[in-house]
């Protein structure tokens, strides 16, 4: 019990530091964007991506090491549509990472329109992000299960 009590709460934690640093994304894409702020970017993605690892491997754990075990989330509709979305973020964020990475290597400001170009991109992000949240709440209720 106090394994799956761990895993749940460093899962937890993990996913927040995703939102965390979800947002200092966002707050870096913008007009203007320059310089040291390319490079600051691009470690803040690295750190989204190593992140969002994290939260796979924590999250599998707690399926595989956890309480209820593949029996309950094999075949629970909503862990998979968890599953699905979270992999949909980390689709919808190639192409904001293969952008910062780019920026990364210009000395002058980023266009507006490479900024407007990688924004729905991200806000994709959020929505999906948002979602797992959704879904994390149903599986936690047990809901359509």
């Amino acid at each position: 019990m106090l394994a799956d009590l761990t895993l749940a709460i460093f899962h937890h934690v993990v996913v927040f530091a995703i939102f965390a640093v979800y947002a200092i994304r966002v707050s870096f894409v913008r007009p203007g964007l320059q310089g040291d702020a390319t490079a600051r970017l691009a470690r803040f993605d690295a750190a989204y991506g190593g992140l969002a690892l994290l939260a796979l491997v924590v999250g599998f754990a707690r399926v595989f090491l956890g309480l209820k075990g593949w029996e309950y989330y094999g075949g629970y509709w909503v862990f998979w549509a968890k599953v699905t979305s979270f992999a949909v973020v980390g689709l919808l964020s190639i192409k904001p990472t293969l952008e910062f990475r780019k920026w990364r290597k210009v000395s002058q400001s980023i266009s507006a329109s490479e900024i407007a170009q990688v924004q729905p991109w991200m806000r994709a992000e959020g929505a999906f992000l948002l979602l797992i949240l959704v879904f994390a709440a149903m599986m936690a209720r047990g809901i359509g299960y």
